[in-house]
């Protein structure tokens, strides 16, 4: 896996529905509306679908049906579906997909052939008109002094006119950027605002968007700083540790910090709103837990809050090992209980850590500080996901930092079936005719792998990975086939192997 999907993983960026596989088909194509004429939008109205890559198959889906499918001589960026005037037969929300040329003798599953869906286009034939959508862009606050953010307001049917109002004021803004069917508007000010479209004139605004909500902040939130990879993990001889610092929003410098110091590390960036840094271990001073911010100009004085701590741990081996015991017994543990292990060391003044047999390292789970020569570490609320083979390690806390073999592991059996995660409806009542449904799993561990499955059926319906210990799982585009109960399990990813139970259903009802 390159450097970079390594990285769009640990963000927890969603993998293709029901298959990780899917062809890279550069990006989900692209609908819009165009009328005859703006004066009567509805009158005859041609619906185009645009990819980035030629392709000869067009399909439009409609409701949730497939409405039409075009096979074409030669490949095309677009195609243009006419559906006449909008009457109660043919109105209602509307996608496209468009076909992939597999590689020759490509043995991928049938729906790795398809583009994912585009955008999903409302036709209503009625006034008003449907409702555009808006987010904030690219974060939604501001700082005093600092940059502006944007309202960004999506329409789907081109040549309109774009509006934004702010609650509590009069009148509306006119956009700042316009590209095809987007338009952006320059926010300074916190509040609520919505946007809304005209087709002409004298016509009568459409519906207005959600409510988006532009709050004030004394700096700029928080980045998240990781480890280039989902757990820390101890072996002999280790130098260095690879940190990810991700701002929120792009940003021109970024600091690594140890216990409030600024590290003379020069990072490498991936994108605008990420750094990479490449720590050394043998020339750190100290153990404190790192940190990172960023700034959003190398002229401006305010840098953004700390990042969550991350703390490291490193050993060369060439201390004597701990003794790693358990209290209770090691064996036959009950679900729901609380486990003591208790790490034993020669000497006081160490930093324990408490580690985990994965395949086909060793992960550390808990780290721990002592003036003693022991160190207790807890397992609280155990499960079957705790069982596994433990050990402890040591390390000094004064350069050059020696560290310690890795004690005789100790093997933890829990009793009784994998724990159910939870799944949640984020929605009320049934689901109309072609809308999202979107589920919010929640899973007992973080970093694990999410599916959505459906009674009935073998293979998941959406797949997503996390860093938290919860997801979104979505159905895009629902149609009355989707009528069913959903459940969804967690795995664990890499090093450790488990699955958890079926979570309690969940019933979909389509209007």
């Amino acid at each position: 896996m390159s450097l970079l999907a390594t990285v769009l993983l640990l963000w927890g960026f969603s993998l293709g529905p029901g298959n990780a596989l899917m062809l890279d088909s550069g990006s989900e194509p692209e609908l819009w509306a165009e009328p005859q004429s703006l004066l009567e939008p509805w009158a005859n109205l041609t619906l185009v679908c645009a990819v980035d890559l030629p392709t000869k198959v067009f399909e439009l889906i409609q409701n949730g049906w497939f409405l039409s499918q075009v096979r074409l001589e030669t490949q095309m960026l677009s195609y243009r579906f006419s559906l006449g005037a909008i009457t109660g037969n043919n109105s209602g929300i509307y996608r496209c997909r468009c076909g992939v040329e597999p590689p020759v003798d490509s043995q991928l599953p049938a729906l790795s052939k398809w583009t994912m869906l585009s955008n999903a286009v409302e036709v209503t034939g009625k006034e008003p008109l449907p409702p555009p959508s808006a987010h904030a862009d690219p974060v939604s606050w501001i700082t005093p002094g600092g940059l502006p953010v944007y309202v960004m307001c999506r329409v789907a049917m081109r040549g309109v006119t774009y509006l934004l109002r702010q609650e509590g004021v009069d009148g509306f803004q006119k956009p700042d950027v316009q590209h095809k069917g987007t338009a952006g508007f320059l926010i300074y000010k916190p509040g609520n605002y919505s946007c809304s479209y005209l087709t002409h004139a004298a016509g009568e605004p459409s519906e207005p968007s959600a409510i988006v909500t532009v709050k004030m902040r004394a700096t700029q939130a928080p980045p998240i700083l990781c480890l280039m990879g989902n757990y820390l993990m101890i072996y002999p001889e280790k130098t260095h540790e690879t940190l990810a610092c991700k701002a929120p929003r792009n940003a021109a410098e970024f600091q690594l910090r140890q216990g409030g110091k600024v590290l003379n590390i020069h990072g490498f960036s991936l994108t605008r709103d990420a750094t990479v840094y490449y720590v050394n271990l043998k020339r750190l001073d100290n153990q404190a837990p790192f940190t990172c911010r960023y700034r959003m100009h190398k002229y401006m004085h305010v840098w953004s809050e700390d990042s969550k701590p991350i703390e490291l741990m490193w050993s060369d081996g060439t201390l004597p090992a701990p003794v790693l015991t358990a209290e209770p017994s090691r064996r036959n543990l009950q679900p729901g209980s609380v486990v003591q292990l208790r790490c034993t060391a020669p000497k006081t003044g160490l930093r324990f850590g408490l580690q985990r047999q994965g395949k086909p390292d060793l992960v550390v789970v808990q780290m721990l500080d002592s003036s003693g020569t022991e160190a207790v570490f807890e397992l609280r609320n155990i499960s079957t996901i705790d069982s596994g083979n433990y050990s402890c390690i040591y390390m000094e806390q004064a350069p050059p930092f020696s560290g310690s073999a890795s004690s005789e592991p100790l093997e933890l059996q829990v009793n009784g079936p994998p724990p159910k995660p939870r799944l949640e409806a984020l929605w009320k009542g049934t689901v109309r005719l072609g809308h999202e449904a979107v589920f919010q799993c929640h899973c007992q561990v973080p970093g694990v792998i999410v599916e959505l499955v459906r009674e009935g059926f073998k293979t998941s319906f959406w797949t997503a990975s996390t860093r938290s210990t919860s997801a979104s799982l979505k159905l895009p585009f629902v149609g009355p086939q989707h009528v069913g109960n959903y459940s969804c399990r967690c795995t664990a990813q890499s090093p450790f192997t488990f699955q958890s139970g079926i979570s309690d259903p969940v019933e979909l009802m389509v209007a």
